[in-house]
């Protein structure tokens, strides 16, 4: 009966810890830490670029954070998941600094502008601000703003972004005997 009543507390405990919610608690370190599927919604996209009227699906990847505060600083890091198809992006840490509301990664690297079928890409320099906010449920919700500097793409784009918990399913002792 008492490894029952243990192995029911240890996925009790799990369950709970899962539905707290990430980012910071009052008087708490913030946290973005474990697998999360980070979903971007490109078909609702907006902005001044041309590259924000282009029709483009929703996608989602899963990556694996963690993050740790030092001296004033707190920082959730992409430590696994998918390497970026942009070329400009690929071997370049990817971290989110905590501003007190929201895990805020900046960046400047190429927009590859689609101009149309057979028509060759443009390549403009961009700078992206990405904003991730806790939610009560574990969840993060925020925007990805770009800015494109030049070429057909020149303007900006502004896209929806949310990032989802993936749950683990936690491995259980077999249960022999009798208690």
């Amino acid at each position: 009966m008492r490894k029952t009543v243990l192995v029911v507390a240890m996925v009790m405990a799990w369950i709970l810890a899962g539905a707290l919610p990430a980012g910071a608690a009052p008087g708490a370190e913030p946290s973005w830490s474990g697998d999360y599927s980070l979903m971007r919604f490109a078909a609702s996209k907006t902005g001044t670029s041309a590259a924000a009227s282009q029709r483009e699906p929703d996608f989602s990847n899963v990556y694996t954070f963690a993050s740790g505060c030092a001296d004033g600083e707190c920082v959730a890091s992409v430590v696994a998941g998918p390497p970026p198809a942009n070329e400009s992006l690929q071997n370049r840490p990817i971290d989110y600094i905590w501003d007190g509301t929201s895990w805020v990664h900046t960046y400047d690297w190429v927009w590859d502008c689609y101009r149309g079928e057979g028509v060759p890409k443009d390549y403009n320099d961009a700078r992206s601000v990405a904003y991730y906010t806790p939610q009560p449920d574990g969840s993060f919700e925020g925007v990805w703003e770009t800015t494109i500097y030049g070429g057909y793409c020149d303007g900006t784009v502004i896209m929806n972004v949310a990032a989802y918990p993936v749950p683990v399913i936690p491995a259980l002792p077999p249960m022999f005997g009798s208690s």
